[in-house]
């Protein structure tokens, strides 16, 4: 990692934290996630699991969302974005652009509250030069519409099967309110080099580092929050979520 781990236990840490690192990467885009279990590794859903195959997995969700849906998608990314949407397993790795939104999601899960948690930092500019993306101007981070992504299309992956990639780092149209509330952008794996933290050897790994929650500290942390007016409602501006924080 381009940093060793470090270990917060108040918000005024991660500002701090986030102070340092800012400067030392010469204030490059910086996205975040956050995991409730420092353990976990960067990997999404569907590589975590058993191996089920994407085109089942998507075949499947169109069988019985299609009459659900309002509108229907458009694309193999959009079936994808539908079902990460829903809990899905997909190759999608979600990511926010809010460090406070990321820590959010670090320390709200109950069943991992007696483990130290984790918010990640990514530097997706650095990630997609590694794959190979070469950007137009110092920051430029492509759209899922760039042809650039062609490879990583649930369509491209069933046609041929030799390729392996690594993952990239792209942004995606915010259509719906709860990835534009968590401000939303995304990670899309390739094949079995799914582990956004740990690429092949021949790639170094200064592109992530992470900030490390005590599980002590998650209950100092949903206080600040709280103070800070970040509730569920806030991420997820749903009808079943509009008393919450109340």
């Amino acid at each position: 990692m381009r940093f060793g781990d470090r270990q917060i236990t108040s918000i005024s840490d991660l500002l701090a934290q986030l102070t340092i690192d800012r400067q030392q990467t010469n204030d490059s885009p910086m996205w975040f996630r956050g995991q409730t279990n420092a353990a976990w590794n960067l990997q999404p859903k569907v590589l975590r699991g058993p191996n089920r195959p994407e085109w089942d997995i998507i075949g499947r969700f169109q069988q019985n969302a299609t009459l659900l849906v309002e509108r229907n998608p458009t694309s193999d990314f959009d079936w994808l974005f539908l079902i990460q949407h829903y809990g899905g397993p997909t190759r999608l790795l979600d990511w926010s652009e809010s460090p406070l939104i990321a820590l959010w999601f670090a320390i709200h899960d109950d069943n991992t509250e007696d483990q130290p948690a984790a918010v990640w930092c990514l530097l997706p500019t650095v990630l997609n030069q590694y794959a190979n993306f070469r950007a137009e101007f110092d920051g430029s981070i492509p759209s899922f519409a760039d042809s650039t992504l062609n490879s990583y299309s649930p369509t491209s992956l069933q046609q041929e099967k030799r390729s392996h990639l690594i993952p990239m780092a792209a942004i995606a149209s915010r259509n719906n309110r709860r990835i534009q509330a968590q401000q939303g952008v995304f990670t899309i794996s390739h094949r079995a080099e799914g582990s956004v933290d740990n690429l092949p050897q021949n790639y170094q790994s200064d592109h992530v580092w992470r900030y490390v929650i005590p599980a002590d500290a998650k209950t100092t942390f949903k206080s600040q929050l709280k103070s800070l007016g970040f509730s569920k409602f806030q991420l997820f501006p749903e009808l079943p979520h509009a008393l919450d924080g109340v």
